[in-house]
């Protein structure tokens, strides 16, 4: 199914939906944030078909603590620009959405049992941003940021989303930000898959549509294709969280599903309608 055909039956679903949908993006470079390309068109025609929310929570492989779970509770998110060696256009983004510290109070709350904490020197980092700048252009709607803790278990990555599903009735667009498939020490520039990468992403999209989340974070059963694909697991978690907030009764579409310089997944995937 191709990407655009895609987004126009999910734009039939989400206008019917009375709960907000979760997303996951494979985010890829930062320079999808400046260049036009089919992952930034992509984005684009998201944004148009997604449901209006009151404010986004963002999962992104950018933020990662140990040992806790920080959100950010900032009034005005800064843009951070967490990476080096791009172009100078590239530092001159910025996207001057709003926090919503009362909201992000409430999931601090909610995750009082995977030891979160407020913190306000975070922001957006371009796990966030470089997707939002597409989906929500004019910067109107109220978000902020969940860290991603690495010495939690990833079936406690499925649980953070399970508990942050509640907010989906009340008007919250959960948005996850990583990629499927991230071994930056495998990139080729011919843009040629390799077998891990194709295996990888193949059991993914497998155990995603069957609705099995324990296989997807089962990662001793995953065994060496999981450390090909992830050398680290930061980028993996945000499709975990929000594997876990959706529900039996939602409408699985995936979006971009290639892979970009041979080791870099662009799968994206929307729950919808539950």
């Amino acid at each position: 199914m191709s990407a655009s055909y895609a987004l126009e039956k999910l734009k039939d679903r989400l206008t019917l939906s009375e709960r907000m949908p979760v997303v996951f993006l494979g985010h890829g470079s930062p320079m999808n944030a400046i260049e036009d390309t089919p992952y930034s068109r992509s984005w684009t025609d998201l944004g148009k078909s997604l449901p209006q929310p009151q404010a986004i929570l963002v999962v992104s492989a950018h933020w990662m603590t140990r040992g806790h779970t920080l959100v950010d509770i900032s009034a005005m998110p800064k843009t951070i620009h967490d990476f080096y060696g791009f172009p100078r256009q590239l530092y001159n983004e910025t996207y001057p959405a709003k926090g919503d510290p009362e909201l992000a109070r409430e999931v601090v709350s909610l995750l009082a049992s995977h030891h979160a904490q407020e913190d306000d020197r975070w922001g957006l980092d371009h796990g966030a941003w470089t997707v939002l700048k597409f989906l929500f252009p004019n910067a109107d709607v109220p978000v902020f940021q969940l860290s991603i803790d690495l010495a939690m278990p990833f079936e406690e990555h499925l649980e953070v989303g399970k508990t942050l599903a509640s907010l989906r009735d009340r008007g919250v667009l959960i948005l996850g930000s990583g990629n499927i498939v991230h071994n930056l020490h495998a990139l080729r520039m011919d843009g040629k898959a390799h077998d891990f990468a194709l295996a990888f992403d193949a059991h993914f999209e497998q155990r995603l549509t069957a609705r099995d989340m324990g296989a997807l974070a089962d990662r001793k059963a995953m065994g060496n294709l999981f450390k090909l694909a992830h050398p680290s697991s930061d980028h993996y978690i945000p499709a975990l969280t929000i594997a876990g907030a959706a529900s039996e009764q939602d409408t699985l579409t995936y979006l971009t599903e290639d892979l970009a310089m041979g080791a870099v997944s662009m799968r994206s995937f929307i729950f919808h309608g539950g």
